[in-house]
């Protein structure tokens, strides 16, 4: 009898709890890295002028981020590499996309805004 083959259904239990707890783990990862700019972002600092891309896009590309980046590290333990590998090179492109469109894009008040202040 092949025991490769014939796979343990509890352990694929166990292995796909622990999987879902570290996409949750990433995603609330994500989350506390959004907070601190969505809050400020949101609230009108800066002459009660709201921010609302901080919130349609950076908290969905920061919780993305942050499950895929937690789902790499969880298959590269596992030792599924090529997988882990594409998982790495989605968190890349994520973080390229992120970069681009500035998702944690500071309030005004706390950036330089002159000589004339």
């Amino acid at each position: 009898m092949d025991t490769a083959a014939h796979t343990n259904p509890r352990r694929e239990a166990l292995t796909g709890a622990a999987g879902l707890l570290t996409a949750a783990i990433g995603a609330l990862a994500g989350l506390a890295v959004w907070l601190p700019y969505g809050r400020s972002s949101l609230s009108g600092a800066f002459e009660s002028e709201r921010n609302t891309d901080v919130l349609f896009l950076g908290l969905p590309m920061l919780l993305l981020g942050g499950t895929l980046t937690a789902l790499a590290a969880f298959t590269a333990v596992r030792g599924r590499w090529r997988t882990a590998l594409a998982l790495t090179a989605a968190v890349a492109a994520l973080a390229a996309l992120g970069y681009g469109f500035d998702v944690l894009a500071e309030p005004q008040t706390t950036t330089d805004c002159g000589s004339p202040c």
